[in-house]
């Protein structure tokens, strides 16, 4: 009840998102305009705010990157060889269930959800996350994409996808406030004030949104496939990343944000590069919609699960 009492209410605001846009009482498609300020404004301020704050030797935690990076990776390539070999889909379909099953949802789900339940300090795995995903899987499923031939001319060329990493608001906030917590200077009060007031609005503007944008039409679409691919995400991944944490010896707090990032729905993302290269569009669009529902229970049960871990954080 105590771990319900914490995460109910999150989902609640995912919840009310939907039944909002359901009734018609706000239009489904105000629901862009609510993530491009979360994604744009509030999450960066809340990544500075918080990462500069942090004394630079705790940034860089090597076994929450092998754990969550490498569980990621090793989800992406359990699904694309199975797939590839065991189905006989080519390379682009192959890359994109793979990528469905693996690239998470760090920033809209799991940074609001752990910031909501364990505070300032679980920001900073949630923010590393977030980079990982921005910064190493995004990049390799653009280039196996355009391997395929799939992709526009020069939409995967060197500099583009260095340009593209380099000013993704979640990678370039986290930059800044690297650059800053190594100074170790203090932020000065009206600036912290400041950014303070955009990061409170963060979690309930990118999980209303989330709500506000979920289509149950497109639940229906490939259902018994995307039913699959959610149980990867949303079961099997995280217990690959808990065996990785356990494996190195990550301590329990970094090891619950290793697992709840893990646990959260599949990311957006991969429903914008399956439209933009023209790939597993409808069974992406489904299972994006499928883990988000599902992660209500789900993470319930990882949270549950963990909170003898978090005993021992705390």
């Amino acid at each position: 009840m105590q771990v319900a009492g914490l995460v109910l209410p999150v989902f609640a605001i995912i919840v009310t998102g939907w039944l909002a846009g359901w009734l018609g009482y706000i239009s489904r498609s105000l629901a862009d305009g609510l993530v491009h300020f979360a994604y744009n404004v509030a999450m960066p301020a809340l990544l500075v705010v918080t990462i500069a704050q942090e004394p630079a030797s705790n940034l860089l935690e090597w076994r929450f990157l092998f754990a969550f990076g490498g569980g990621s990776m090793l989800c992406f390539a359990l699904v694309f060889l199975v797939v590839r070999m065991a189905f006989g889909r080519d390379l682009a379909s192959s890359t994109m269930q793979g990528m469905t099953a693996a690239m998470t949802n760090t920033g809209f789900v799991a940074l609001p959800v752990l910031h909501s339940i364990y505070g300032q300090p679980a920001v900073l795995p949630a923010a590393i996350a977030t980079v990982f995903v921005a910064a190493v899987m995004f990049p390799v499923t653009v280039i196996l994409l355009e391997s395929s031939g799939r992709g526009a001319p020069g939409a995967a060329s060197p500099s583009t996808l260095v340009k593209q990493i380099l000013l993704n608001p979640m990678v370039l906030s986290t930059l800044i406030g690297l650059a800053w917590a190594i100074t170790s200077l203090p932020i000065p009060a009206p600036l912290k004030a400041y950014l303070n007031i955009f990061a409170a609005a963060l979690t309930p503007c990118a999980l209303f949104a989330i709500g506000l944008g979920l289509s149950i039409e497109g639940v229906r679409a490939n259902l018994n496939a995307s039913l699959v691919l959610a149980a990867v995400k949303l079961v099997l991944m995280p217990l690959l990343v808990y065996g990785l944490c356990v494996a190195s010896g990550l301590n329990p707090f970094y090891t619950i944000a290793a697992v709840i990032c893990a646990a959260v729905p599949t990311a957006k993302t991969a429903y914008i590069l399956a439209g933009a290269y023209k790939v597993e569009h409808s069974l992406v669009a489904s299972t994006v919609s499928i883990t988000t529902l599902l992660s209500v229970v789900t993470l319930l049960g990882w949270l549950y699960a963990l909170q003898g871990l978090a005993a021992k954080a705390e």
